[in-house]
């Protein structure tokens, strides 16, 4: 078939690094997170030493305007996958340097915007977001239907982020309606469950299962101490509700208890451990790698995770 580029593109700059042509026809979207606030000029430069191998066919900076770095024909060097860049578009966004890696208002609308353009000029009418990835990559597309897809499920990486991972269901969605399209018949979700609980491995605390976002931050905010988890598990928002029952005092019995600058193993360690003794906790949140979530130190030196303690 015959590739067009996009007319969103406002600077290029060709990579060396791809393959050529492609051997599929595009049917799925990756959009990635740059992991660094840049401008479509950076990115150009990033990617023009043949020494980086890695490359990608979009690129949108933090002002909004898009790059071109691998014309849509050819398969650009993104997300670890040979099979997936051979029929995927490639997007690198800007983002923050620090997890969730959110995006500006103006990146996320003109992501939206450049996937219109993009199942557009490939014919097709549907942008879907399947949620799960063994369900994905197993999924025949129809001939109107593009597929979201992620770098993460091919290397142990984070990309796109958790905030655009979160936000996949609504992007599919936007575009999808401006395409005029329905998600109706193809025996498949665009949006994924969002699941309110205390922790991911705490099922039976279970609030609630949304499809909307908003709905489930509300639910997260009515329950102090409960916070939202998307299809894998990834804690994507918590209450900024204080939990009840603090302060209070707990008793810790191991002696490298790592303080954390925040409320889960996402958070970098500060270098301090508690030690044993009893501590006074302030404020209890749920986070990633701790059941029982975690407590901050009346002492303002960071969280530890209350696995390891004991309430007196």
């Amino acid at each position: 078939m015959g590739y067009a580029n996009s007319s969103m593109v406002t600077y290029t700059k060709l990579s060396p690094n791809h393959s050529g042509q492609r051997t599929h026809s595009i049917d799925r979207i990756t959009p990635h997170c740059v992991v660094g606030q840049c401008s479509v000029e950076t990115l150009g430069n990033i990617f023009l030493p043949a020494s980086k191998q890695a490359s990608c066919n979009y690129g949108i900076g933090v002002d909004g305007r898009v790059g071109m770095y691998v014309e849509e024909k050819n398969r650009s060097w993104c997300s670890s996958s040979n099979s997936n860049d051979q029929r995927a578009v490639t997007i690198e966004c800007a983002s923050d340097t620090k997890s969730p890696y959110a995006f500006k208002d103006v990146v996320y609308q003109t992501l939206i915007k450049l996937c219109v353009d993009i199942c557009k000029r490939n014919g097709k009418k549907k942008l879907l977001w399947l949620g799960d990835k063994d369900k994905t990559l197993s999924y025949a597309p129809k001939s109107d239907e593009m597929v979201l897809t992620v770098h993460r499920w091919f290397a142990n990486k984070s990309c796109p982020g958790d905030w655009l991972y979160a936000r996949l269901g609504d992007l599919a969605e936007k575009v999808t309606a401006q395409l005029g399209g329905s998600s109706s018949g193809t025996g498949t979700t665009t949006s994924p469950m969002y699941r309110v609980r205390k922790s991911w491995s705490d099922s039976k605390s279970q609030k609630g299962a949304y499809k909307i976002l908003s709905n489930a931050k509300k639910c997260a905010d009515a329950n102090p101490g409960y916070s939202v988890f998307d299809v894998n598990g990834v804690n994507i928002y918590t209450s900024k509700t204080t939990a009840t029952e603090v302060p209070s005092l707990v008793k810790v019995s191991i002696t490298d208890l790592n303080i954390r600058k925040g409320p889960g193993t996402d958070y970098a360690k500060t270098g301090k451990f508690t030690g044993k003794g009893v501590f006074t906790i302030v404020e209890m949140k749920s986070g990633k790698g701790s059941t029982a979530g975690w407590g901050r130190l009346k002492s303002g030196a960071g969280w530890i995770s209350l696995d390891y303690c004991k309430k007196i």
